[in-house]
């Protein structure tokens, strides 16, 4: 897989950037951290609250320093503003796959298409640029609004991982889906390129 956590990815079209996110964006999403904490209420790294977004940043930055993570700040075009953030993580070479997550959009981006046309880019960057042949999502069990998101874009779900990690409340079951390389050629991406 073509992945090289120095290159500076920034992926565009009509409607989003998405550049990668450095510590000053902090700035930019502090906003979201203050007036709007429900946007991490099934997330494993919450961000609510200004310092929680500074640890949260801090530890995004620290992984793609390891090379196994490349987060991305996303500025919506059409509104002209920060919307949010999302990231590749658990990225490895070796086997060809990444999971693709941290998704998290403020309330007046969420149902626009953004994150449709987010997913488009990110999803034909990890196929066709770095050749990946697997590409996982997982999110609590118990989010209904994410799993259906993830759905219709064209993952396949895969199960459901028992307890498996801690959260803020406890433990959580996660739901695992994915996207296999054919299948975005065959069909995902055809599929997900006309809701765009």
């Amino acid at each position: 897989m073509k992945f090289n956590r120095e290159e500076n990815y920034t992926l565009e079209d009509e409607r989003v950037l998405l550049r990668p996110l450095e510590g000053d964006d902090f700035t930019h999403l502090k906003d979201f951290s203050i007036n709007e904490p429900d946007l991490w209420t099934y997330s494993l790294t919450p961000a609510a609250g200004e310092e929680n977004l500074k640890a949260y940043i801090d530890h995004a930055l620290q992984q793609k320093e390891k090379g196994n993570s490349y987060p991305f700040i996303v500025w919506d075009k059409q509104i002209g503003a920060y919307a949010g953030s999302t990231r590749f993580y658990d990225i490895q070479p070796q086997h060809y796959s990444m999971q693709m997550g941290y998704t998290w959009y403020g309330r007046d981006f969420q149902g626009t298409g953004l994150n449709k046309h987010c997913k488009f880019l990110l999803l034909s960057f990890a196929f066709e640029t770095l050749e990946a042949e697997r590409v996982e999502f997982r999110a609590d069990a118990r989010n209904d609004r994410s799993i259906a998101a993830m759905k219709s874009i064209g993952c396949t779900p895969e199960g459901i991982l028992r307890s498996n990690c801690v959260s803020p409340d406890g433990r959580r079951d996660s739901i695992v889906l994915s996207i296999l390389k054919n299948e975005w050629f065959t069909s995902v991406k055809r599929n997900l390129k006309s809701k765009l």
